[in-house]
């Protein structure tokens, strides 16, 4: 008697897969080796961003502070260049912004020149990036000021506590605080959050907490290349490694530092790792990376993960960029459209 042929096609591919599966459950699995390369800077990109992609590795990314006193030097000198273009920035986009305090918290309110009708009872809330530890103030202000100036909406950028005055989770309790105020303010619908790096990973963190305390939801989120696993899991933090002229390794700076933050409490727990958190119920989320971030597998890790909690997501990869990069600068060509996406996002979801 002759076997039906779907039958025999099963058992035949049962034949030639079950070898294979049983010599990898045995063996350890073979790294890819790869031969030294030179990488060429795309000629795919526009010649600002070609300039940034062109730039050295980050002075100093193996040799970071190891007391706090040199991570407070270090914070302070960063400061000092980055918070220099604050306000030419913020002049150029017609933007305003103010210090303040929410419920004790030090912010920055920043508010556009021209608020159309429909944003008028909107309002966005900005997390800074910066391993948890650097970009306190003025430096702090970029990524926030570019989105409140293209969207057209009022934004509160939070100055979170940092080490060493204040450590884990110092910075999601603050973040917390002004979310929680925000909600008095307008409807939560109305509300989007935000941030980049650290500040992408507070925002997801944010979403577990403001779930687990049932708080209101807001109406969208943006976390840009988000630190979402601090245990350095995922492909591109070894693809990627000495490409990415920001991060630069997965054992370099930004690494000293989030463990500098974390004071010892465990990186994998979702307040530092939000992969590993219940995303069900987050809002519609925007999430945005380069090919060559060292966190590129942090963001689209964590876009499966909010794909397969039924969450309504947006996945934008820009080639060539390292890490944060589609926020260095307002005249970039690549940064006006990947930030216009942001804010476009904000106007399809967030209430009026």
């Amino acid at each position: 008697m002759n076997r039906p042929l779907a039958a025999t096609a099963v058992a035949v591919t049962l034949l030639l897969l079950t070898p294979v599966a049983s010599a990898q459950a045995q063996a350890p699995l073979a790294p890819r080796n790869v031969p030294a390369k030179s990488v060429p800077v795309p000629t795919t990109t526009s010649p600002e961003m070609q300039a940034i992609i062109a730039q050295p590795l980050r002075t100093g990314w193996d040799t970071p502070p190891t007391t706090p006193e040199g991570w407070t030097a270090l914070v302070k000198q960063l400061e000092a260049t980055g918070g220099a273009g604050a306000q030419p920035m913020a002049d150029r986009l017609h933007v305003t912004f103010e210090t303040s305090t929410i419920d004790g918290v030090k912010v920055y309110i920043i508010t556009p020149a021209d608020i159309p009708a429909s944003n008028k009872n909107r309002l966005l809330v900005h997390v800074h990036g910066g391993c948890y530890v650097l970009n306190p103030h003025l430096a702090a202000l970029g990524e926030a000021l570019l989105v409140a100036g293209i969207s057209h909406i009022k934004t509160i950028a939070v100055d979170y506590r940092m080490p060493p005055e204040a450590y884990f989770p110092a910075a999601l309790d603050d973040a917390m605080t002004v979310y929680k105020s925000a909600t008095s303010m307008v409807p939560p619908q109305n509300i989007g959050v935000f941030g980049s790096s650290a500040g992408g990973a507070l925002t997801l963190e944010m979403m577990l907490r403001a779930k687990a305390g049932g708080l209101p939801m807001p109406g969208a989120i943006a976390p840009g290349t988000p630190m979402s696993d601090a245990t350095q899991a995922g492909d591109t933090f070894q693809t990627n490694a000495l490409v990415d002229n920001v991060l630069v390794s997965p054992a370099g700076f930004c690494d000293a530092a989030t463990k500098f933050y974390a004071k010892g409490h465990d990186l994998a727990d979702p307040m530092l790792s939000p992969i590993n958190g219940d995303m069900h119920g987050f809002p519609p989320t925007i999430l945005t990376s380069g090919t060559r971030d060292l966190l590129l597998s942090n963001t689209v890790r964590t876009n499966q993960k909010l794909r397969e909690a039924g969450v309504e997501t947006r996945l934008q990869v820009f080639e060539g960029q390292s890490h944060a990069q589609f926020y260095r600068d307002d005249r970039i060509p690549e940064v006006r459209f990947a930030i216009g996406e942001i804010a476009a996002w904000f106007d399809k979801n967030l209430g009026k």
